[in-house]
C-alpha cells in the first residue's frame, strides 16, 4: 500500500505536470501569434480544467481503489488556420518554443511528441487534421500511409479516427488567444483543482 507520504508525492507530481502543460501552452502561443495565419488557438482536454480525482491505471492504487488527480498525458491544442501553408513553419515554431522553456527553467519537461494540435477550419469548426511532428512530410513511415496524409505537407491524418462532437466544448474559456484580440489570457491562469475535505 502506497504511505501517506507516496501518496503526496504522486498527486504533486501529477499537478506539476497539469502546469508543465500549461507553460508549454503559453510559450507556443506566444511564438504562433506572430504568424498571420492563425485565427485562433485554445487549450483542449484535461489541460484546460481544474483535475479532479479517479482510481488511476497505476497497479499500488488501482488494485486498493485509492484515487489520485487525474493524470494529464499530454496537451492538446485547438488551432484555427485560414491558410494550411506554413503548417511546416508551426512545427518547429512549437518545437523551438518548447526548447526555449526548457533552456530557460530547466525543470521544464514537456517534448514536442506531447503536444498534440488539432486544426481547425475558421468559422465551421470543421476538423482538418493535426499538425504532423515529423520533421519533413513525408517522412516514409507507416504512418504516413493513411490516405490523405500528407496531402497538404505537415497535415497528419489518423486512420477511422473521428473527432469528438463535444472536442471544442467550453473552448472560449480556454481561449489564449484571437486573431482580433490578441493573447487572451495565459493557461498558467486556470483555475486549478481544489482539494476537498
Amino acid at each position: 500500500m502506497p504511505s501517506t507520504d507516496r501518496l503526496k508525492q504522486d498527486n504533486a507530481h501529477l499537478l506539476r505536470t497539469q502546469r508543465h502543460f500549461r507553460r508549454a501552452a503559453d510559450a507556443i502561443t506566444n511564438a504562433w501569434c506572430s504568424f498571420p495565419q492563425v485565427v485562433a488557438i485554445a487549450v483542449i482536454g484535461s489541460v484546460a480544467k481544474p483535475l479532479w480525482k479517479e482510481v488511476p491505471r497505476f497497479a499500488p492504487y488501482r488494485r486498493r481503489g485509492i484515487p489520485l488527480w487525474h493524470e494529464c498525458k499530454d496537451l492538446d491544442l485547438a488551432l484555427w488556420l485560414d491558410d494550411l501553408t506554413v503548417l511546416g513553419e508551426l512545427r518547429r515554431a512549437k518545437a523551438a518554443a518548447l526548447r526555449a522553456e526548457h533552456e530557460r527553467q530547466q525543470d521544464f519537461g514537456v517534448a514536442d511528441h506531447q503536444v498534440d494540435v488539432f486544426l481547425f477550419e475558421p468559422g465551421s469548426d470543421a476538423y482538418l487534421g493535426r499538425l504532423c511532428n515529423f520533421n519533413r512530410c513525408p517522412k516514409s513511415r507507416p504512418e504516413c500511409a493513411v490516405p490523405g496524409c500528407g496531402a497538404t505537407p505537415f497535415l497528419r491524418q489518423f486512420p477511422e479516427f473521428e473527432v469528438d462532437g463535444d472536442i471544442l466544448a467550453g473552448v472560449e474559456g480556454s481561449m489564449l488567444y484571437t486573431r482580433a484580440d490578441g493573447i487572451r489570457c495565459s493557461a498558467t491562469d486556470f483555475p486549478e483543482a481544489v482539494e476537498s475535505d
